[in-house]
């Protein structure tokens, strides 16, 4: 079974450990007949009197070659073959999503695919200004102890407000909350702290519906609340109009900057900028 072990490699999977299973099944002897047993096998005459629906799949780059599952297509009446790439002979070993969204269509006539999972968020993107700049005049080693500092000062104030740190950019942070103010005062606590290492911060929040995606956020809330961060200046924390709508009573004060094209994302989109830095006050 020696057609198994390159793409369990592949993946992390030891050839050892590949051959440790292959040990502990069977006996070699056992596994020299099984192995002359399925080269005997011959069910080509039975091939024609099959008259269900049959979907045959191969991989090109099989050890069971691909030409055996198309000569089965063509003595099964009305079969349907579909040829994968990849080199797995085990269904769906290399590339199950593939396989599952083959014999979906099959069966049902159209690929749904699994819904993803979607949730309501404020997402927040800080970044550092002038980040190369910066480095540059302090020299590597400088600036990666200024730039540590004020990555536990950014998260610090994530982990303060209740928000969950999604990733780390390099020179800033992508974090989601369930609440806008929430992360409108995270965004300022951060710029404060940014300040007392002598580094300016610009922030940009967006709340829409995110696609969870393992740890990660996508779609096309998580794009905009990045295009309304790039849109920000120094020191400024800027918010979408739906933020703006959402934080009302919550004593954050805002100003309008303006409307603005928000590059890849369609519309218009009119900005605002917190005024003052906003209360530093957990929401209950």
């Amino acid at each position: 079974m020696d057609w198994i072990a390159p793409s369990l490699a592949e993946r992390g999977v030891p050839k050892s450990a590949w051959g440790s299973f292959e040990r502990a099944s069977m006996s070699p002897g056992t596994a020299l007949k099984l192995w002359h047993a399925i080269q005997q096998l011959d069910v080509r005459d039975a091939l024609p009197a099959i008259t269900v629906p049959t979907l045959v799949m191969s991989h090109a780059e099989s050890s069971i070659p691909a030409a055996q599952g198309r000569l089965m297509t063509r003595l099964i009446p009305g079969a349907r073959y579909v040829e994968l790439p990849g080199r797995d002979h085990l269904p769906g070993a290399d590339d199950p999503e593939a396989v599952a969204g083959e014999v979906e269509e099959f069966l049902t006539g159209a690929r749904l695919g699994a819904a993803p999972d979607r949730v309501l968020a404020t997402v927040l993107f800080t970044d550092i200004v002038d980040s190369t700049r910066r480095a540059a005049e302090l020299g590597d080693r400088a600036w990666l102890e200024l730039r540590d500092r004020h990555d536990a000062v950014v998260r610090a104030a994530i982990e303060r407000f209740r928000g969950r740190e999604v990733k780390h950019t390099g020179d800033g942070f992508v974090a989601s909350f369930d609440g806008p103010a929430r992360a409108i005062r995270c965004a300022c606590a951060a710029r404060e702290g940014a300040r007392k290492l002598g580094i300016e911060l610009r922030a940009g929040l967006h709340t829409g519906e995110c696609d969870v995606i393992g740890h990660d956020l996508g779609g096309l809330a998580v794009h905009i609340a990045a295009r309304v961060g790039a849109a920000a200046g120094t020191g400024e924390v800027l918010v979408s109009g739906t933020v703006k709508d959402l934080v009302i009573g919550s004593g954050i004060d805002l100003e309008e900057r303006g409307t603005h094209e928000l590059k890849g994302v369609p519309g218009t989109w009119q900005l605002y900028a917190v005024a003052a830095p906003a209360r530093a006050v957990l929401a209950s």
